[in-house]
């Protein structure tokens, strides 16, 4: 990143966004604070909206913890995660919060965890990740309280030093409790009492045993009921890897949790881990398995970032594409454009830039001065502050990029303006800026400030880079993918739908690297492009042989609409389910060189076709969504995809003609 200090856009007071300090310790409100964390109900309205912390919804509310361990109701069109507290934690000589008093306090987060406190109660909760404990610390000598919805059918110590008690409920849930020094539990009918205890409690609901082959899932619980972790780290690595790292107190090995997509990155052969295969718990992202170890090593797979197609373009197509090209860039007009939305004009803006590469490509540079002019036009106003109806602002209550229309609308561009889908807007200004630094160097330079305090904004590793924004605003590095939902409560936590312009967004972070040759930016786009990428053809992409849904849904889907941290969804923020080339669509586009990794699959990419095409069939005014189903057809059936894109009438609007031959001709 720049040793200059760096640049900021002009500050402004947003009318829309929440008050952080009502949640958020003193400590914490000095420096920029997450927008899109897997913890964001907690700071949000009233902060009792739960969240989902694998393998466990928790919710603060009423000066006590709630724990759920869900099950999961599922249909052809939605899958999700059913919240019940099936146990409540509190003090049961809790003091009274008055209404200038918060509820809980988010005492400290990291990358993998978040410290709530309760302080009417005494209470301090380590709530990581992936832990099958709920771990908490009394402060103070205080009298536990701990509800339950359900009939309590027994309650024991389990132990001769009453460390250990055993809870059986009759939904059929057992849960344990250990104690780092003896407690006396009582049960009262409705309610569970203990005698004044300071120290560590953890909490575990023991795992089903149809899910565990016959392991003894509670003597695993006991092996590993000692250490804890209060904090954890994702360190990002150049070659692709991530390295976790958890901050554990007492003896004893950790015992976490990974899910589907961790095992398959996890490097065993490091003798930091052991996974227990047979000790999982249930997941709407798939079985949680157990891992020993405090430190993992993760390593996706290698993804090439290019500038132009990986295999290259037929030269007896140059032809045909310069054609299109001629006529495409002919149309470029900066004073035509008819928006001034952060997204539709960043569309626009990337697809002049696909142009420019494109002409690179076939080997037709008379056309680049024209498209390099339109870039200049249009990127400059959003850089220079001088967009009449827009523009990028910087606020200092969160501490992050709002435009002058999402500043006082909180509708406004997308939601741009309460953190939603920065990833996307930005990505594609990012794209051109790339691009347009790469083909006019001294151009890059005189922006490149402004272009480091976009690609910031999402993508800072922290303060130690740039104190003006918090760390990887979007990525959750616990299930590796980004989350687009920003300061909104939402009862089924963070939700991201387009996973493509997500991947866009670190495909041109990526490339803005190779442009300024900065090889940390690059490093870093280029790892979370890669588990972007995995990510989506993990839970986004629907197989026909899939088995981490259930059945119903993937019969029934080739693809998932908005997935969200607690459901799966096959409607879109803008369309039904119905409309498959609209859920198609928007996890195709923008159409890239990189679109190859993101569906590498060709039989998948064969089953989403045919799964969409039906839809089409008798649609009229839908020419710019059939250029991406075509285009996913041209993977594995070129010829009759040409000929379809050449019957085309019209184009997305971040898609052009000569953009689809491209990709054809590059298949």
């Amino acid at each position: 990143m720049p040793s200059s200090p760096p640049f900021l856009f002009p500050e402004v007071q947003s009318t829309v966004l929440p008050d952080p300090s009502t949640f958020f310790s003193q400590n914490l409100l000095q420096s920029p604070l997450p927008t899109n964390s897997f913890f964001q109900n907690f700071v949000l309205k009233n902060g009792d909206q739960h969240e989902y912390f694998h393998p466990y919804l928790i919710k603060s509310s009423n000066s006590s913890l709630s724990v759920s361990y869900p099950f999961l109701l599922f249909s052809a069109a939605m899958l999700y995660q059913v919240f019940v507290p099936d146990i409540t934690i509190s003090s049961s000589t809790q003091k009274t919060t008055t209404p200038t008093k918060k509820d809980h306090v988010i005492s400290s987060y990291s990358d993998l965890g978040v410290t709530l406190d309760i302080p009417s109660s005494n209470l301090r909760f380590f709530l990581l990740k992936g832990s099958p404990f709920i771990t908490a610390s009394l402060t103070k000598p205080t009298s536990l309280s701990i509800t339950t919805p359900h009939s309590i059918v027994s309650l024991f110590p389990s132990n001769d030093d009453k460390t250990k008690y055993t809870l059986k409920l009759n939904n059929n849930q057992t849960w344990i409790f250990y104690t780092s020094s003896p407690i006396a539990l009582y049960n009262k009918g409705s309610k569970i009492l203990s005698n004044p205890f300071y120290g560590i409690v953890r909490v575990a609901a023991l795992p089903d045993d149809s899910n565990n082959n016959g392991s003894n899932c509670g003597e695993i619980l006991d092996r590993f009921s000692s250490c804890y972790p209060v904090s954890g780290d994702a360190d990002i690595k150049k070659h692709f890897r991530v390295v976790y790292k958890w901050q554990t107190r007492r003896s004893g090995e950790l015992l976490m949790l990974a899910h589907p997509l961790h095992l398959k990155l996890l490097k065993q052969n490091n003798n930091n881990v052991t996974v227990l295969n047979g000790f999982k718990y249930r997941s709407i992202d798939g079985d949680l398995v157990g891992v020993v170890g405090d430190s993992w090593v993760l390593e996706a797979q290698n993804v090439p970032v290019t500038w132009h197609s990986i295999k290259g373009v037929e030269k007896g197509s140059y032809k045909e594409i310069v054609s299109a090209l001629n006529k495409d860039v002919k149309e470029l007009n900066s004073s035509n454009l008819n928006t001034t939305s952060s997204y539709f004009y960043g569309k626009l803006v990337g697809r002049a830039a696909r142009m420019a590469l494109i002409a690179e490509e076939v080997s037709y540079p008379i056309v680049i001065p024209k498209i390099a002019k339109f870039l200049k036009e249009t990127i400059e106003p959003w850089l220079k502050g001088t967009l009449k109806g827009n523009g990028f602002l910087y606020e200092r209550k969160w501490g992050g990029l709002v435009t002058l229309q999402g500043s006082n609308d909180s509708g406004g561009d997308f939601g741009f303006g309460v953190y939603n889908d920065h990833h996307y807007h930005i990505g594609y200004f990012i794209y051109g800026i790339s691009v347009l630094a790469k083909i006019d160097p001294d151009w890059g330079q005189e922006y490149k400030p402004q272009a480091y305090s976009l690609v910031t904004d999402f993508l800072n590793l922290g303060p130690r880079f740039n104190a003006n924004y918090p760390r990887l605003r979007m990525f959750d590095l616990y299930i590796l993918h980004s989350w687009a939902s920003g300061v909104t409560e939402f009862e089924d936590g963070r939700n991201q739908e387009s996973t493509s312009e997500a991947v866009n967004a670190y495909y041109a972070a990526a490339l803005m690297g190779l442009a300024f040759e900065d090889s940390r930016l690059f490093d870093t786009g280029s790892t979370l492009l890669a588990l972007e990428i995995q990510a989506a053809q993990t839970w986004w992409h629907v197989k026909s042989e899939d088995n981490l849904y259930e059945q119903d849904f993937s019969k029934d889907n080739r693809i998932v609409g908005i997935l969200w941290s607690n459901k799966r969804d096959t409607k879109l923020w803008w369309a039904s389910a119905d409309c498959r080339y609209c859920r198609l669509s928007i996890q195709v586009l923008p159409l890239l060189p990189i679109t190859e990794p993101l569906f590498s699959d060709g039989v998948y990419a064969k089953e989403l076709v045919e799964w969409t095409l039906p839809s089409l069939k008798g649609k009229t005014n839908v020419e710019g969504w059939k250029g991406f189903t075509y285009a996913l057809q041209g993977i594995y059936d070129k010829e009759n995809a040409l000929n379809n894109i050449r019957m085309l009438k019209g184009f997305d609007d971040g898609n052009s003609y000569t953009n689809l031959l491209w990709w054809i001709h590059s298949r």
